[in-house]
């Protein structure tokens, strides 16, 4: 049969995929439909008389597109769940391993040819050129751009650059301006297509970026200048991801720390390790711009410093619907619970409390209705907190702001209220039906609501920044660090 029905084989074989796809979508969407209405507990504070017909018709809307496009199935996955405008309920991809390991590397990129240059004789022709023409290197990348021969513009051709091999084209580079381009980037894995974005020269000529992504600088015979000359440039166009932790003194009277994320040991490693210099200091600046959150618990060493006086923190309630009881059941009888005995009896009490309360709310027992934060010490100095934040700023980084709200010694210092994202916590993960994505979802509401919300509205700043915004932080000190460090030393 194969050999006299080849054709028919393969129309069956797609007509085949193309439905098993459609199914996939449809299943995937309606699970995650049942299960935000079953386990989110924000679901009966947002869909009501005034959002549930609009919610309905969205869906209705997103069913259709599904079967007709079943290849938008990530998007309308997304789009649903944006509805809930919390950044806690999203959907992601789930990228398999074994697939990853097992793409396709093709000798050849989506460009279509490799191109061999003569990368010597091109170094000392543009070392001081006008023109994008020359060898550019970066942090792990280096390539030549040379006239593309075939077309218009310019394609750039790698030396060394990861999975890339010498003489296949990275980059085509296609004039938009007097020193700005399209840049269409390739790939080698087999299937992938090529992305489409800008480019730009500066300083110049001596910088090449590509906007929102990363920048080179044109070799030179100083390998120590080029390293400097790419570290020290400021982008542009930055990609606004490189936020990095930094300790120091700014001066006899102030003390700095810059904490990117809540998310590990080293705000307490680095607290401790420098104690005795921010303890001896009468100012101190905790700068958590881009701290996009983590766990609480490794904060609680910057209470300690700027404690003043109890104060009551809200806590959290847990939605006891049969899933999240399911999904912590499962997590004890998997071995999944964090923290040894004492974390699984942390949990095994919250599991009875929840089947006390079902289809309600449940608060832990252990953590009491009402939760008064009372330390033991009141530190003589740091006297005087300033705390820079920014839009970047959600989930644990905002409680933690919260608490430092507390402090009368702490002063919230930016331009934006932060991203507003902590009324609905404590995320859960659970795998769609076709294993290709996931929907991460929050099993708390804050006790805050419904009278105090941060979601959508964020913190506010105490004092305005009157500078733009840093767009690139590195480990840079900037003006806004200056600027609070100023505004502690003349507050006495």
């Amino acid at each position: 049969m194969k050999k006299f029905f080849p054709l028919l084989a393969f129309i069956c074989i797609c007509n085949f995929n193309v439905h098993a796809q459609k199914n996939d979508c449809l299943t995937d969407f309606d699970f995650i439909v049942n299960k935000i209405k079953a386990d989110y507990p924000g679901y009966n504070d947002k869909v009501n008389s005034a959002t549930k017909d609009k919610l309905f018709t969205l869906e209705k809307n997103l069913r259709e597109k599904l079967t007709a496009y079943p290849d938008s199935c990530y998007s309308c996955l997304k789009q649903y769940a944006s509805f809930f405008k919390d950044n806690h309920l999203r959907v992601r991809r789930v990228w398999n391993d074994n697939e990853w390991k097992n793409r396709k590397i093709l000798d050849v990129s989506s460009f279509g040819k490799n191109v061999t240059i003569n990368t010597d004789s091109l170094f000392n022709v543009t070392a001081k050129a006008n023109s994008i023409e020359g060898i550019w290197s970066g942090s792990h990348d280096e390539f030549a751009v040379v006239k593309n021969r075939k077309g218009d513009g310019f394609i750039g051709v790698a030396i060394k650059s990861g999975d890339w091999q010498k003489n296949q084209v990275m980059y085509e580079f296609k004039p938009i301006g007097d020193s700005e381009f399209q840049v269409i980037e390739h790939s080698l894995t087999e299937g992938a297509k090529p992305t489409i974005g800008k480019a730009s020269l500066h300083l110049s000529n001596r910088v090449l970026e590509i906007h929102d992504e990363t920048r080179f600088v044109r070799k030179t015979n100083s390998e120590a200048f080029d390293k400097a000359l790419r570290s020290a440039y400021t982008p542009q166009y930055p990609n606004g991801r490189n936020t990095y932790p930094v300790a120091t003194y700014l001066s006899d009277s102030t003390y700095y720390f810059r904490f990117s994320s809540f998310y590990t040991e080293e705000v307490s490693k680095q607290v401790k390790k420098h104690w005795n210099e921010i303890v001896s200091r009468p100012n101190l600046i905790i700068d958590i711009r881009n701290n996009g959150g983590g766990l609480d618990q490794y904060y609680q060493i910057l209470l300690k410093l700027i404690y003043t006086k109890p104060y009551e923190s809200k806590g959290v309630e847990w939605y006891a619907s049969e899933g999240n009881i399911k999904s912590f059941e499962d997590a004890i009888n998997n071995g999944h619970i964090l923290g040894g005995e004492e974390g699984l009896r942390w949990t095994k009490v919250l599991v009875e409390e929840m089947k006390k309360n079902k289809g309600g709310f449940a608060v832990h027992p252990m953590m009491g209705s009402d939760n008064i934060i009372k330390l033991d010490t009141i530190l003589r100095y740091p006297k005087r907190v300033g705390v820079i934040i920014n839009e970047g700023n959600a989930s644990s980084a905002e409680q933690f702001l919260l608490a430092a709200k507390e402090s009368d010694k702490v002063i919230l210092f930016g331009n934006q209220n932060t991203a507003g994202v902590l009324d609905y916590s404590n995320m859960e993960s659970t795998l769609l039906p076709s294993s290709k994505y996931e929907l991460l979802y929050p099993m708390t509401r804050s006790r805050r609501l419904p009278d105090h919300p941060i979601d959508n509205i964020g913190i506010a700043p105490n004092v305005i920044i009157p500078f733009p915004a840093t767009e690139q932080l590195y480990d840079r000190l900037d003006c806004w660090v200056y600027f609070v460090k100023d505004y502690l030393e003349f507050n006495k």
